[in-house]
């Protein structure tokens, strides 16, 4: 009797025991709130996890509403309408009977912009979580029932255009090839997809991949590449091969290729990183973005808005209400004061070497031509680059994808009229002053050591300032820069813009002289007469100092878009004086016009050119016999009605004729 006893206490007590933990449990669950229900809810929406949001219904609710058609209703809208950012705020709670009813606003990012509505939905018990909504439709929109649908159309909106000072699209909304295959035509597969590849530049493997996708039959179009439209041989021998289609296709095109890629610049789809650097400019992954050059600088003022529109559709179609509508905005168009004819004549001339120029208008700062070379095709980059190709530009040593105008440059002799300017506008040089002849080698002193000043050409005449321009005089320009000094010429050169930053459109690398803006010593000083030594320039500054010697001394502000036009002309107000610049500018008319000249090849019948040759020597030593050569030819037009200034530059002319490999560029912007 005693253990039937025992056991009947223990029974007891295990049951008191699970009845006071099931009081807790339910405790527990009364203490959960309605409104911790709905933020839990939509939280799930937020994390796409539509499973738990089923689990979160009100007991009622999964009892008759089913699984699938919930998770799939729900899965299709919210991510259709790409339901980002929702919040929900409480209104009004108030009970009805057991249950109470929550009256909120809930608020979301969407495809077409943030949506806001309010919403009253009842909730009820939920024996895992405490509370649930009794969930139908119109939880999701508050017009929305079982049998409607909720439909999201889009409208393109059109990227603004990037034109020529005539108003010719270098950039526009266009359309390219699409190539592909329709699978159930091909005879040959083998042969197809070798000979398609090899016109394509891509590898069968590539074809097959995108063949052998999960949605692809017979009669599916593949695209397997696009391709710059109007190529009509590559077309008709794609189309020769059994199974090929090629349809148009919505693309950004450039026209003018590679003339003017460093310029232009291309865009390339949205990808994931560029929505999250960018979250408040409603880019989706079927924009584009600029990446490089004016596309990239201008993304603000080119880039268009697609329109959206998301309504509730009853069961026949037909429009029932709208939730948002957003209409598309077309970008601006950019217009350039770059003229085609001649950019485009420029690169023909530079496309097979490394090199860059300029051509402005002097008496305005407008740019007329802006060349790198060599280049790239822009239309490649938006038409889909194959991993080769992209491999092939970055390990191509002539480094197509750099941007030379941008860079700055060793002068070398272009640089002698600058040291001339200087001395003259301080007063520390006469135009008239014999320097004396040294022959072709020249140092100050012994202190010197080795080092030893060397020219090319020895002149009858006075060694001074015209007959050093003309014949190109190292020397002269050493003894020059001493004589200024090493205080005065860094102070003239800073106040052309060495060692500031240029106001361009393009961010510009700056011109420099000596460590940190002073001369080392008078090795340094004395090189940098003449354009050696650490002196670097940017060929678009160039241009700017350049055009005193037609502005009377006043330096014009170079500027390339329309409407951006700067507030003064010049960059620098006197920066030299009139006279210098006069000085300057006559030495540079004989330098052309001198039989003897270094720029001599040059002159044209009937037109009067000023001009300076430069050829910079890059070496490790003066003894160097491997270092290469930097070609220069800077040069302007007067007493013309089309004013230009021309600043070119080419590389490795070693062995190549230096500086007078440039002049027939330059000539040819003359003629």
């Amino acid at each position: 009797m005693r253990c039937i006893m025992k056991k009947r206490i223990l029974l007891i007590v295990l049951c008191l025991a699970v009845a006071a933990a099931g009081t807790v449990f339910l405790i527990e669950k009364l203490k959960s709130k309605p409104e911790d229900s709905l933020m839990a809810y939509t939280a799930m929406i937020t994390a796409r996890n539509y499973e738990e949001m089923y689990n979160r219904l009100s007991d009622d609710s999964r009892s008759t509403v089913d699984h699938d058609t919930f998770v799939s209703r729900n899965k299709n809208i919210y991510e259709g309408i790409d339901a980002q950012n929702i919040t929900v705020q409480i209104d009004e709670i108030t009970k009805e009977g057991r249950n109470r009813r929550l009256s909120y606003t809930i608020s979301m990012d969407t495809v077409g912009g943030n949506v806001s509505f309010s919403c009253s939905t009842i909730f009820s018990k939920n024996k895992e979580f405490g509370w649930g909504p009794d969930w139908d439709d119109s939880m999701i929109f508050p017009d929305l029932t079982a049998e409607d649908k909720v439909r999201v159309t889009t409208s393109k909106g059109k990227r603004g255009s990037i034109l020529d000072r005539d108003g010719s699209p270098l950039a526009s909304d266009g359309t390219a090839d699409s190539v592909g295959l329709v699978p159930g035509k091909i005879t040959d597969k083998e042969t197809t997809l070798k000979s398609m590849a090899e016109l394509l530049q891509i590898t069968p493997e590539d074809i097959e991949n995108k063949l052998s996708a999960s949605w692809v039959k017979d009669d599916s179009f593949v695209p397997v590449r696009t391709i710059t439209a109007g190529n009509s041989t590559l077309k008709e021998q794609l189309l020769a091969l059994p199974g090929v289609m090629i349809t148009s296709t919505d693309a950004r095109v450039y026209p003018q290729g590679e003339a003017f890629a460093h310029l232009t610049g291309y865009v390339q789809a949205v990808t994931a990183e560029d929505l999250e650097k960018n979250p408040d400019k409603n880019y989706t992954t079927q924009n584009v973005i600029g990446r490089t050059g004016l596309e990239a600088l201008y993304e603000d003022t080119l880039r268009a808005e697609d329109g959206c529109e998301i309504y509730i559709a009853d069961k026949n179609g037909k429009r029932k209400s709208n939730i948002i509508a957003r209409p598309a905005k077309d970008g601006t168009d950019v217009k350039l004061t770059i003229d085609t004819g001649l950019q485009s004549a420029l690169y023909d001339r530079m496309k097979q070497d490394k090199g860059c120029a300029v051509v402005i208008d002097p008496t305005n700062g407008e740019t007329l031509a802006l060349v790198s070379t060599p280049s790239y095709d822009p239309n490649a980059f938006v038409n889909g680059m194959t991993e080769s190709q992209w491999q092939g530009l970055n390990e191509d040593p002539a480094m197509p994808m750099y941007n030379r105008f941008k860079a700055a440059h060793c002068p070398g002799s272009s640089f002698k009229p600058v040291t001339g300017a200087v001395g003259l506008t301080s007063g520390k040089l006469s135009a008239q002053e014999d320097m004396g002849h040294s022959g072709l080698a020249w140092q100050k002193d012994t202190s010197w050591g080795d080092y030893k000043v060397t020219t090319l050409t020895e002149y009858s005449g006075a060694a001074n300032l015209t007959n050093a321009l003309i014949y190109s005089d190292n020397i002269y320009f050493a003894k020059a820069a001493l004589k200024i000094g090493a205080d005065t010429m860094a102070q003239g050169l800073s106040s052309l813009g060495f060692g500031q930053t240029m106001p361009y459109t393009f961010s510009l690398t700056a011109s420099s002289f000596g460590k940190d803006g002073a001369f080392s010593g008078e090795i340094d000083l004395a090189d940098s007469g003449f354009g050696q030594g650490a002196v670097l320039v940017n060929p678009i500054h160039m241009a700017s100092i350049y055009s005193a010697f037609v502005n009377q001394g006043s330096m014009i502000q170079p500027w390339l878009v329309y409407g951006e036009e700067p507030e003064t002309p010049y960059l620098k107000e006197q920066a030299f004086s009139p006279d210098a610049a006069q000085a300057i500018q006559d030495a540079l008319v004989q330098v052309i016009e001198n039989p003897g000249g270094t720029g001599h090849s040059a002159a044209i019948s009937g037109v009067k050119l000023a001009g300076k040759t430069g050829t910079a020597e890059i070496k490790q030593s003066q003894d160097d016999q491997t270092g290469t050569e930097l070609g220069w030819f800077n040069a302007f037009n007067l007493d013309s009605d089309t004013p230009r200034l021309a600043v070119a530059m080419i590389e490795d002319v070693k062995n190549r004729g230096g500086s007078h490999y440039v002049i027939p560029i330059v000539r040819s912007i003359f003629e």
